[in-house]
This record gives C-alpha cells, structure tokens and sequence, in this order.
C-alpha cells in the first residue's frame, strides 16, 4: 500500500501559493507521514516559492479562460484539456487520498480529474468574490473553505466551512495597545508597490507630521522616489520608506493604524493581528473583488474603505486625521478586526483535509491548535459536512 498523500493544486500569484504553504506547513507539523505534493504552472510563484520550501512540485500546463478575448479563451480551453490528461497521470502517479485547491489556471483541470477518480475534493475561496476557477470547479468539491460570509452563497452551504484564509505563522493576535503618542502609520502595496499610495500619501501626511509616524512598504524599486515625496512635502515627519517589509508580523504588531490595499491574504494578516486599517481596494482587480472585501471590513467595523475613485491626497488626509484624532474608535476597529480574523485558518483547514481524506489515524491534533472562539463551530461543521459527503467520496477517503 502507498504511502498516504494530499495533492495541493494552485498558483500564480502569492495571494493562491502563500495559503497553500500554510496549510502544508500545518499539514506536515500534525501528520509528518503523509506526503505533500504541490502541482501548478512553470509561469507562476509557485514554480519558486514551493520547490524553495522544500516541497515537490508537479507542473501541469494552463492558461487562462478570460482576459485574452475569443483567442484567448480557445487556448485555455484547449489548455484545459491537456491540463486534464496531464492531471489524470499525475493523480495515478500519486493516488492521493484528497485534493486541495486554491483557484487559478491550473486547478480547473486537475480538479476536474479528480472528480473523474472519485478523490474527494476541497477548495479555498479567500475572497469575498468567489474566482471563475472555484466557481467552475463548486460543483465538483466535498468542501468549501471560505473566509467571507458573502462568499458562501457561490456554494451549497453543506459543503461551506468558514475557515479563515490560511496564513504563515507569526500572525496571531496581538492586545492593540492605545497610542499616546505619534500615531504609527504602517503602509502597505504589496511587494510590487501601489502607485496610488505611493504617490498620494506623502502629500497626504503632510498636514499630520507631528501625530504620526511611518513605516512605508513602497515596493521593489520605488523606494527611493517614495522617500523624496516625502522629504518634499513632509521634511519634518519621521518616517522609514522599505521596498519590502520582511517580517511583516512584527511591522503590524508595532503598528497602530494600517493602510493598505485590500487583498485576501492583506486583510486578513491585518486582522488575524488585530490592528484598525484603511483599505484602498485596488480598482482594477478580477470582479473587483478588493472592494467587496473592504466592503465587507468597513460593515463589521474593523475598517475604512476608500474607493479607488475616490482616492486623493485630501481624502486620505481627512480619513487617517479623523482616525487618528479619535483613539477610541481605533481601539474599537482593533477589536472588530481580531473579532473577524482567524490566526489559526491554517490548522483548522489541515485538520478537516485529514478528516476528509480519512488520514487522521496518521497524526493527532494537539488541543489549542484551532482558534478558541471558533473550534467548537469548525469541528461541528467538519463533522455536518463529512455526513453530507457523497458515499463514493467517504469510502475512497478511507481507503
């Protein structure tokens, strides 16, 4: 008999491979003889990221079904196919007893395979605007692993599991802590920078250098023309510009109040931690989704949203002077934000992968490891959705 093994599909960008790690990395810390295997596109992260934690790496063909007009979607469909055969091998190489997906090109086809193999599948939406690849593939998994409310209508609620997105580990919640002094500005665009930030805060602070300080993630290479701006409009304002941020954990634990876009992974770093944010969705993203989760911060209290039309220097500058003359209200967004987040998305989602590929005999779960207000809720869930598992799905789990 082979070894038991969880196949994890995804990729392209950090906001798919990053979770995914998460839940390996949790995966192998609670059952070490199951073996992990990733599978994803040579043109994504993942063909760097994975393969440099350790961890093999499967490359399936793909491209994307939209975006490239009615050529385009030709070759993702015919991509699809060859994606499909390519996965059918893969899965026979492997025989895994449950595949993970995390959306992107690739999981359209290897999903599809598995459903075809009778391997029980589960998915991760960590936006609040369900992906074309999860809302292909819905149909087909045994789980859905969501961190919005919002996103579950995409899928049968049985199957719904409101995990949390997973993350790395240093992001657990933090006591926010009320400033007294200069508030604490972290701002952040991403590891490639956000232009409109970029540019329209240093304006921005301008009127607030004496209540503020700042630490500002400008992006590989723009770090140098971030901390011009500043000293152009701001000279007097302590502030320290980085074009990358290495250990963001503890830049948000020092911080008291972010601003940043408003990814999946972002929004939910920040509020695993706990820290008030002003979110300034990226307009330009699939479906707009950055808006819908900013959206859907502000309406819990955790956050501001500032739409991408609306974004200037003088509306940045009302937002984060009202915030920052007002600690209470921060205090309390702190709240709401650790209120919503889930520290520990990642062992929760490793824990009921093992339920559903029947590999918990393989390594126990240590108490504690799923967050406390939320595991009497994970588990009962985890054990509804295993009842409403097809019997194909839970037989071949077993075996």
């Amino acid at each position: 008999m082979s070894a038991p093994c969880i196949l994890l599909v995804g990729g392209g960008t950090g906001g798919h491979v990053f979770p995914m790690i998460a839940v390996a990395d949790a995966l192998q810390k609670m059952s070490p003889d199951v073996s992990l295997v990733f599978a994803g596109t040579s043109k994504g992260l993942e063909a760097r990221v994975v393969p440099a934690r350790g961890y093999t790496l499967e490359l399936i063909e793909a491209s994307a079904l939209r975006g490239g007009g009615f050529k385009g979607a030709l070759r993702g469909v015919g991509s699809l196919f060859v994606g499909v055969r390519q996965a059918r091998a893969l899965l026979r190489k492997y025989q895994p007893n449950v595949v993970f997906s995390l959306g992107g090109y690739v999981a359209g086809g290897v999903s599809l395979a598995a459903r075809l193999a009778g391997i029980p599948l589960a998915l991760m939406e960590p936006n609040s605007i369900a992906g074309l690849a999860n809302r292909m593939i819905a149909p087909f998994a045994q789980r859905a692993y969501v961190a919005f409310e919002e996103t579950e209508k995409y899928f049968s609620k049985k199957i719904c599991m409101r995990s949390g997105v997973a993350l790395r580990t240093g992001f657990e919640p933090q006591p926010y802590v009320t400033p007294l002094g200069p508030v604490k500005v972290l701002i952040l665009g991403g590891s490639q920078g956000a232009r409109t930030l970029n540019h329209a805060l240093p304006v921005a602070l301008a009127a607030l250098t004496n209540s503020v300080q700042v630490l500002h993630q400008a992006g590989r290479g723009n770090a140098e023309q971030v901390a011009a701006l500043y000293r152009q409009h701001c000279p007097e304002l302590k502030v320290q510009v980085l074009e990358f941020i290495d250990d963001m954990p503890q830049a948000l634990i020092q911080s008291d109040l972010v601003v940043s876009r408003a990814g999946a992974s972002a929004v939910s770093e920040i509020c695993a931690i706990g820290r008030p944010s002003v979110l300034i969705p990226f307009e330009f993203a699939a479906d707009n989704h950055q808006l819908h989760n900013a959206l859907a911060l502000q309406g819990c209290g955790a956050a501001v949203c500032i739409e991408g039309k609306d974004v200037t220097s003088e509306s940045f500058a009302a937002s984060l002077g009202q915030l920052i003359g007002n600690p209470e209200e921060l205090r309390k967004m702190a709240q709401a934000a650790r209120n919503w987040g889930r520290p520990m998305a990642a062992q929760a989602v490793a824990r009921d992968l093992l339920q559903l590929a029947g590999l918990m005999r393989f390594g126990a779960v240590r108490p504690g490891e799923i967050d406390s207000p939320d595991e009497n809720q994970d588990t009962q869930s985890a054990a509804r959705n295993d009842k409403a598992m097809p019997r194909s799905a839970q037989l071949l789990g077993a075996i």
